[in-house]
Protein backbone atom coordinates (compact mmCIF):
# COMPACT_ATOMS: atom_id res chain seq x y z
CA UNK A 1 0.00 0.00 0.00
CA UNK A 2 1.22 3.46 -0.87
CA UNK A 3 0.58 6.41 1.41
CA UNK A 4 0.13 10.11 0.70
CA UNK A 5 0.27 13.28 2.75
CA UNK A 6 -3.15 14.65 3.60
CA UNK A 7 -2.65 18.33 2.86
CA UNK A 8 -0.89 20.14 5.69
CA UNK A 9 -2.35 17.97 8.44
CA UNK A 10 0.81 15.92 8.91
CA UNK A 11 -1.25 12.75 8.46
CA UNK A 12 -0.26 10.09 5.93
CA UNK A 13 -3.21 8.19 4.53
CA UNK A 14 -3.40 5.06 2.41
CA UNK A 15 -4.28 6.01 -1.14
CA UNK A 16 -7.07 3.44 -0.98
CA UNK A 17 -9.38 4.24 1.91
CA UNK A 18 -12.48 2.70 3.47
CA UNK A 19 -15.79 4.47 2.92
CA UNK A 20 -17.95 2.49 5.32
CA UNK A 21 -21.45 3.37 4.15
CA UNK A 22 -22.09 -0.15 2.84
CA UNK A 23 -21.67 -1.47 6.38
CA UNK A 24 -25.19 -0.35 7.20
CA UNK A 25 -27.56 -3.28 7.70
CA UNK A 26 -24.58 -5.64 7.94
CA UNK A 27 -24.22 -8.04 10.87
CA UNK A 28 -21.20 -7.58 13.09
CA UNK A 29 -19.29 -10.56 11.69
CA UNK A 30 -19.50 -9.25 8.11
CA UNK A 31 -18.36 -5.78 9.22
CA UNK A 32 -15.44 -7.42 11.02
CA UNK A 33 -14.48 -9.36 7.89
CA UNK A 34 -14.35 -6.20 5.76
CA UNK A 35 -12.39 -4.27 8.41
CA UNK A 36 -9.92 -7.17 8.73
CA UNK A 37 -9.45 -7.23 4.95
CA UNK A 38 -8.75 -3.49 5.00
CA UNK A 39 -6.25 -3.89 7.83
CA UNK A 40 -4.41 -6.70 6.08
CA UNK A 41 -4.22 -4.61 2.89
CA UNK A 42 -2.67 -1.64 4.72
CA UNK A 43 -5.72 0.62 4.47
CA UNK A 44 -5.56 3.11 7.35
CA UNK A 45 -8.24 5.73 6.69
CA UNK A 46 -11.90 5.20 7.57
CA UNK A 47 -14.81 7.54 6.86
CA UNK A 48 -17.90 7.16 9.02
CA UNK A 49 -20.76 9.50 8.15
CA UNK A 50 -23.51 7.03 8.96
CA UNK A 51 -25.71 7.90 11.92
CA UNK A 52 -27.36 4.53 12.42
CA UNK A 53 -26.31 3.31 15.89
CA UNK A 54 -25.72 -0.34 15.00
CA UNK A 55 -23.26 0.38 12.18
CA UNK A 56 -21.29 2.71 14.46
CA UNK A 57 -21.15 0.06 17.18
CA UNK A 58 -20.16 -2.67 14.73
CA UNK A 59 -17.34 -0.52 13.35
CA UNK A 60 -16.18 0.27 16.87
CA UNK A 61 -16.04 -3.42 17.76
CA UNK A 62 -14.23 -4.20 14.50
CA UNK A 63 -11.43 -1.68 15.12
CA UNK A 64 -11.13 -2.38 18.85
CA UNK A 65 -7.58 -3.35 19.73
CA UNK A 66 -6.02 -1.51 16.81
CA UNK A 67 -7.82 1.84 16.94
CA UNK A 68 -4.51 3.71 16.86
CA UNK A 69 -3.68 2.53 13.33
CA UNK A 70 -6.82 4.14 11.92
CA UNK A 71 -7.20 7.71 10.70
CA UNK A 72 -10.92 8.33 11.16
CA UNK A 73 -13.04 10.93 9.40
CA UNK A 74 -16.03 11.37 11.73
CA UNK A 75 -18.94 13.52 10.57
CA UNK A 76 -20.55 16.32 12.56
CA UNK A 77 -24.17 17.04 11.69
CA UNK A 78 -25.20 13.50 10.75
CA UNK A 79 -27.84 12.38 13.26
CA UNK A 80 -30.28 9.54 13.94
CA UNK A 81 -33.79 10.74 14.67
CA UNK A 82 -36.94 8.62 14.97
CA UNK A 83 -35.22 5.64 13.40
CA UNK A 84 -33.73 7.40 10.40
CA UNK A 85 -30.78 9.49 9.27
CA UNK A 86 -31.26 13.27 9.39
CA UNK A 87 -28.68 15.90 8.45
CA UNK A 88 -28.95 18.81 10.84
CA UNK A 89 -27.36 22.07 11.97
CA UNK A 90 -29.18 21.97 15.31
CA UNK A 91 -26.30 22.13 17.77
CA UNK A 92 -27.94 20.06 20.49
CA UNK A 93 -28.70 17.26 18.04
CA UNK A 94 -25.29 17.48 16.32
CA UNK A 95 -23.42 17.44 19.63
CA UNK A 96 -25.35 14.45 20.91
CA UNK A 97 -24.78 12.56 17.67
CA UNK A 98 -21.06 13.28 17.65
CA UNK A 99 -20.66 12.16 21.24
CA UNK A 100 -22.55 8.99 20.29
CA UNK A 101 -20.14 8.47 17.39
CA UNK A 102 -17.10 8.64 19.66
CA UNK A 103 -18.67 6.35 22.23
CA UNK A 104 -19.73 3.70 19.73
CA UNK A 105 -16.38 3.78 17.94
CA UNK A 106 -14.71 3.29 21.32
CA UNK A 107 -12.51 6.36 21.10
CA UNK A 108 -12.17 9.82 22.61
CA UNK A 109 -11.25 11.54 19.35
CA UNK A 110 -11.24 11.34 15.56
CA UNK A 111 -8.39 12.56 13.42
CA UNK A 112 -10.65 14.59 11.11
CA UNK A 113 -13.96 16.09 12.16
CA UNK A 114 -16.04 16.50 8.99
CA UNK A 115 -18.71 19.17 8.82
CA UNK A 116 -21.26 16.95 7.17
CA UNK A 117 -22.67 17.43 3.67
CA UNK A 118 -22.72 21.13 2.82
CA UNK A 119 -24.11 21.63 -0.69
CA UNK A 120 -25.25 25.24 -0.62
CA UNK A 121 -23.09 28.38 -0.55
CA UNK A 122 -25.47 30.28 1.70
CA UNK A 123 -25.51 27.41 4.16
CA UNK A 124 -21.71 27.27 4.04
CA UNK A 125 -21.47 30.95 4.98
CA UNK A 126 -24.00 30.52 7.78
CA UNK A 127 -22.07 27.57 9.18
CA UNK A 128 -18.68 29.24 9.01
CA UNK A 129 -19.90 32.49 10.60
CA UNK A 130 -22.18 30.99 13.22
CA UNK A 131 -22.34 28.78 16.29
CA UNK A 132 -21.95 25.52 14.34
CA UNK A 133 -18.38 26.27 13.31
CA UNK A 134 -17.66 27.66 16.77
CA UNK A 135 -18.65 24.26 18.15
CA UNK A 136 -16.40 22.47 15.64
CA UNK A 137 -13.51 24.79 16.54
CA UNK A 138 -14.07 24.01 20.22
CA UNK A 139 -13.90 20.30 19.42
CA UNK A 140 -10.49 20.83 17.85
CA UNK A 141 -9.24 22.87 20.78
CA UNK A 142 -10.37 20.14 23.18
CA UNK A 143 -8.67 17.40 21.15
CA UNK A 144 -11.91 15.63 20.26
CA UNK A 145 -11.00 16.20 16.61
CA UNK A 146 -7.50 16.62 15.25
CA UNK A 147 -8.34 18.58 12.09
CA UNK A 148 -11.38 20.32 10.64
CA UNK A 149 -12.87 18.96 7.43
CA UNK A 150 -15.97 19.42 5.31
CA UNK A 151 -17.81 17.15 2.90
CA UNK A 152 -19.55 18.48 -0.19
CA UNK A 153 -20.60 17.46 -3.69
CA UNK A 154 -20.61 21.02 -5.01
CA UNK A 155 -17.35 22.46 -6.41
CA UNK A 156 -18.41 26.04 -5.69
CA UNK A 157 -18.86 25.17 -2.00
CA UNK A 158 -15.60 23.19 -2.09
CA UNK A 159 -13.78 26.21 -3.52
CA UNK A 160 -15.15 28.43 -0.76
CA UNK A 161 -14.00 25.93 1.84
CA UNK A 162 -10.52 25.69 0.31
CA UNK A 163 -10.20 29.48 0.31
CA UNK A 164 -11.48 29.92 3.85
CA UNK A 165 -8.21 29.05 5.57
CA UNK A 166 -10.27 27.21 8.21
CA UNK A 167 -10.97 23.89 6.47
CA UNK A 168 -8.00 21.51 6.41
CA UNK A 169 -9.55 18.53 4.59
CA UNK A 170 -12.31 18.39 1.99
CA UNK A 171 -14.20 15.25 1.07
CA UNK A 172 -15.43 15.67 -2.50
CA UNK A 173 -17.09 13.64 -5.27
CA UNK A 174 -14.52 12.81 -7.96
CA UNK A 175 -14.92 10.67 -11.07
CA UNK A 176 -14.65 11.36 -14.82
CA UNK A 177 -18.44 11.67 -15.23
CA UNK A 178 -18.96 14.07 -12.31
CA UNK A 179 -16.04 16.21 -13.49
CA UNK A 180 -18.09 17.10 -16.57
CA UNK A 181 -21.09 18.28 -14.56
CA UNK A 182 -21.73 21.99 -13.99
CA UNK A 183 -20.97 23.41 -10.56
CA UNK A 184 -24.63 23.87 -9.69
CA UNK A 185 -25.44 20.16 -9.89
CA UNK A 186 -26.80 18.75 -6.64
CA UNK A 187 -26.32 15.24 -5.31
CA UNK A 188 -29.98 14.54 -5.96
CA UNK A 189 -29.56 15.12 -9.72
CA UNK A 190 -25.89 14.19 -10.25
CA UNK A 191 -26.54 10.51 -10.89
CA UNK A 192 -28.89 11.44 -13.71
CA UNK A 193 -25.80 12.62 -15.61
CA UNK A 194 -27.69 15.58 -17.07
CA UNK A 195 -25.20 17.30 -19.35
CA UNK A 196 -27.68 19.48 -21.24
CA UNK A 197 -27.58 17.11 -24.23
CA UNK A 198 -23.80 17.25 -24.68
CA UNK A 199 -20.55 16.44 -22.93
CA UNK A 200 -18.55 19.64 -23.02
CA UNK A 201 -15.33 19.01 -21.10
CA UNK A 202 -14.33 19.32 -17.47
CA UNK A 203 -16.23 21.97 -15.57
CA UNK A 204 -13.74 24.82 -14.97
CA UNK A 205 -14.95 25.28 -11.39
CA UNK A 206 -13.93 21.72 -10.62
CA UNK A 207 -10.53 22.16 -12.26
CA UNK A 208 -9.96 25.32 -10.26
CA UNK A 209 -11.00 23.57 -7.04
CA UNK A 210 -8.38 20.86 -7.49
CA UNK A 211 -5.77 23.53 -8.14
CA UNK A 212 -6.82 25.50 -5.07
CA UNK A 213 -6.40 22.47 -2.83
CA UNK A 214 -2.95 21.82 -4.26
CA UNK A 215 -1.94 25.46 -3.80
CA UNK A 216 -3.37 25.93 -0.33
CA UNK A 217 -2.29 22.56 1.04
CA UNK A 218 -5.86 21.43 1.70
CA UNK A 219 -6.19 17.67 1.90
CA UNK A 220 -8.58 16.06 -0.60
CA UNK A 221 -10.29 12.75 0.10
CA UNK A 222 -12.45 11.29 -2.64
CA UNK A 223 -15.99 9.99 -2.39
CA UNK A 224 -18.28 8.70 -5.17
CA UNK A 225 -15.20 7.54 -7.08
CA UNK A 226 -17.22 4.81 -8.77
CA UNK A 227 -20.31 7.02 -9.28
CA UNK A 228 -22.29 4.51 -7.30
CA UNK A 229 -21.07 1.69 -9.56
CA UNK A 230 -22.66 3.24 -12.63
CA UNK A 231 -19.31 3.61 -14.37
CA UNK A 232 -18.87 -0.16 -14.28
CA UNK A 233 -21.83 -0.61 -16.62
CA UNK A 234 -21.75 0.56 -20.23
CA UNK A 235 -25.51 1.12 -20.29
CA UNK A 236 -25.52 3.19 -17.09
CA UNK A 237 -22.36 5.15 -17.90
CA UNK A 238 -22.75 8.48 -19.72
CA UNK A 239 -19.74 7.55 -21.83
CA UNK A 240 -21.33 4.41 -23.23
CA UNK A 241 -18.42 2.25 -22.04
CA UNK A 242 -17.60 0.48 -18.81
CA UNK A 243 -14.64 1.33 -16.61
CA UNK A 244 -13.05 -0.93 -14.02
CA UNK A 245 -12.50 -0.12 -10.33
CA UNK A 246 -8.77 0.22 -11.05
CA UNK A 247 -9.40 2.76 -13.82
CA UNK A 248 -11.78 4.79 -11.64
CA UNK A 249 -9.29 4.78 -8.78
CA UNK A 250 -6.47 5.88 -11.06
CA UNK A 251 -8.54 8.75 -12.44
CA UNK A 252 -9.34 10.00 -8.93
CA UNK A 253 -5.77 9.70 -7.67
CA UNK A 254 -4.34 11.61 -10.63
CA UNK A 255 -6.35 14.72 -9.71
CA UNK A 256 -4.22 17.43 -8.06
CA UNK A 257 -4.24 17.24 -4.24
CA UNK A 258 -6.05 13.88 -4.09
CA UNK A 259 -4.70 11.88 -1.15
CA UNK A 260 -7.09 8.93 -0.78
CA UNK A 261 -10.13 7.49 -2.52
CA UNK A 262 -12.64 6.25 0.05
CA UNK A 263 -14.06 3.28 -1.80
CA UNK A 264 -17.29 1.66 -0.70
CA UNK A 265 -16.75 -1.98 0.26
CA UNK A 266 -19.59 -4.46 0.68
CA UNK A 267 -17.46 -7.57 1.09
CA UNK A 268 -13.78 -8.51 1.53
CA UNK A 269 -13.76 -9.30 -2.19
CA UNK A 270 -14.56 -5.66 -2.93
CA UNK A 271 -11.58 -4.66 -0.82
CA UNK A 272 -9.42 -6.96 -2.93
CA UNK A 273 -10.83 -5.47 -6.13
CA UNK A 274 -9.73 -1.99 -5.06
CA UNK A 275 -6.38 -2.99 -3.58
CA UNK A 276 -5.39 -4.60 -6.88
CA UNK A 277 -4.71 -1.05 -7.94
CA UNK A 278 -1.53 -1.15 -5.87
CA UNK A 279 0.00 -3.80 -8.14
CA UNK A 280 -1.80 -2.91 -11.39
CA UNK A 281 0.22 -2.22 -14.53
CA UNK A 282 -0.19 0.78 -16.78
CA UNK A 283 -2.56 -1.02 -19.13
CA UNK A 284 -4.87 -1.93 -16.26
CA UNK A 285 -4.89 1.68 -15.01
CA UNK A 286 -5.55 3.10 -18.46
CA UNK A 287 -8.84 4.99 -18.27
CA UNK A 288 -7.78 7.39 -21.03
CA UNK A 289 -7.87 5.00 -23.97
CA UNK A 290 -11.23 3.65 -22.85
CA UNK A 291 -12.76 7.13 -22.63
CA UNK A 292 -11.14 8.31 -25.87
CA UNK A 293 -12.74 5.46 -27.79
CA UNK A 294 -16.09 5.77 -26.07
CA UNK A 295 -19.19 6.61 -28.14
CA UNK A 296 -19.39 9.85 -26.16
CA UNK A 297 -16.60 11.59 -24.31
CA UNK A 298 -15.68 15.19 -23.64
CA UNK A 299 -11.95 15.24 -23.05
CA UNK A 300 -10.68 15.84 -26.60
CA UNK A 301 -7.84 18.33 -26.56
CA UNK A 302 -7.58 18.24 -22.76
CA UNK A 303 -4.73 16.65 -20.83
CA UNK A 304 -6.02 14.23 -18.20
CA UNK A 305 -2.47 13.43 -16.95
CA UNK A 306 -2.77 9.81 -18.09
CA UNK A 307 0.90 9.56 -19.14
CA UNK A 308 0.37 7.86 -22.50
CA UNK A 309 2.57 10.50 -24.11
CA UNK A 310 5.69 8.95 -22.51
CA UNK A 311 8.47 8.30 -23.19
CA UNK A 312 9.87 11.65 -24.23
CA UNK A 313 13.26 11.61 -26.01
CA UNK A 314 14.22 14.67 -23.96
CA UNK A 315 13.18 13.03 -20.71
CA UNK A 316 10.31 15.45 -19.98
CA UNK A 317 7.59 14.22 -17.63
CA UNK A 318 4.93 15.61 -19.95
CA UNK A 319 1.97 14.74 -17.73
CA UNK A 320 3.51 16.46 -14.72
CA UNK A 321 4.50 19.52 -16.75
CA UNK A 322 0.92 19.78 -17.99
CA UNK A 323 -0.48 19.37 -14.49
CA UNK A 324 1.73 22.15 -13.13
CA UNK A 325 0.77 24.38 -16.06
CA UNK A 326 -2.91 23.81 -15.42
CA UNK A 327 -2.43 24.51 -11.72
CA UNK A 328 -0.77 27.80 -12.61
CA UNK A 329 -3.16 29.00 -15.30
CA UNK A 330 -6.36 28.56 -13.28
CA UNK A 331 -4.92 30.86 -10.62
CA UNK A 332 -4.29 33.89 -12.82
CA UNK A 333 -0.55 33.86 -12.30
CA UNK A 334 2.00 31.18 -11.60
CA UNK A 335 2.42 30.77 -7.81
CA UNK A 336 5.94 30.40 -6.47
CA UNK A 337 5.12 26.94 -5.14
CA UNK A 338 4.14 25.71 -8.60
CA UNK A 339 7.27 27.21 -10.14
CA UNK A 340 9.38 25.55 -7.46
CA UNK A 341 7.93 22.13 -8.30
CA UNK A 342 8.48 22.81 -11.99
CA UNK A 343 12.08 23.93 -11.52
CA UNK A 344 13.11 20.64 -9.89
CA UNK A 345 11.88 18.49 -12.78
CA UNK A 346 14.71 16.52 -14.36
CA UNK A 347 13.72 18.07 -17.70
CA UNK A 348 11.40 20.99 -18.33
CA UNK A 349 9.27 22.16 -21.23
CA UNK A 350 12.23 24.22 -22.41
CA UNK A 351 13.95 20.93 -23.28
CA UNK A 352 11.22 20.03 -25.78
CA UNK A 353 12.65 19.60 -29.29
CA UNK A 354 9.16 19.73 -30.87
CA UNK A 355 9.61 16.30 -32.42
CA UNK A 356 5.93 15.58 -31.72
CA UNK A 357 6.65 11.88 -31.20
CA UNK A 358 4.39 12.05 -28.17
CA UNK A 359 1.33 13.44 -29.93
CA UNK A 360 0.17 10.29 -31.80
CA UNK A 361 0.23 8.48 -28.44
CA UNK A 362 -2.15 10.98 -26.76
CA UNK A 363 -5.67 9.50 -26.64
CA UNK A 364 -7.25 12.95 -26.51
CA UNK A 365 -5.37 14.72 -29.29
CA UNK A 366 -3.61 17.27 -27.08
CA UNK A 367 -1.22 19.49 -29.12
CA UNK A 368 1.67 18.69 -26.79
CA UNK A 369 4.49 20.51 -28.57
CA UNK A 370 2.39 23.66 -28.63
CA UNK A 371 1.61 23.20 -24.95
CA UNK A 372 5.31 22.82 -24.15
CA UNK A 373 5.95 26.25 -25.70
CA UNK A 374 3.27 27.78 -23.49
CA UNK A 375 4.56 26.00 -20.40
CA UNK A 376 8.13 27.12 -21.01
CA UNK A 377 6.95 30.72 -21.43
CA UNK A 378 4.82 30.71 -18.29
CA UNK A 379 6.96 28.66 -15.91
CA UNK A 380 10.45 28.87 -17.39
Amino acid sequence: MRYRKLGKTGLEVSEIGFGAEWMERKPADEVQAVVDACTQAGINVLDCWMAEPAVRSNLGKAIAGNRDRWIIQGHIGSTWQNGQYVRTRDLDLAQSAFEDLLARLGTDHVEVGMIHYVDDLNEFEQIMNGPFFAYVRDLKESGAIGHIGLSTHRPDVAQAAARSGKIEVIMFSVNPAFDLLPATTSLETAFAFDYDDALEGMDPVRAEFYALCEREGVGLTVMKGYAGGRLFNAEASPFGVALTPIQCIHYALTRPAAASILAGFDTPEHVADAVRYETANDAQKDYATVLAHAPKHAYYGQCTYCGHCAPCPSGIDIAMANKLYDLATVQGEAPASVKAHYDVLDATAADCIACQACEPRCPFGVPIAERMEKIAKLLG
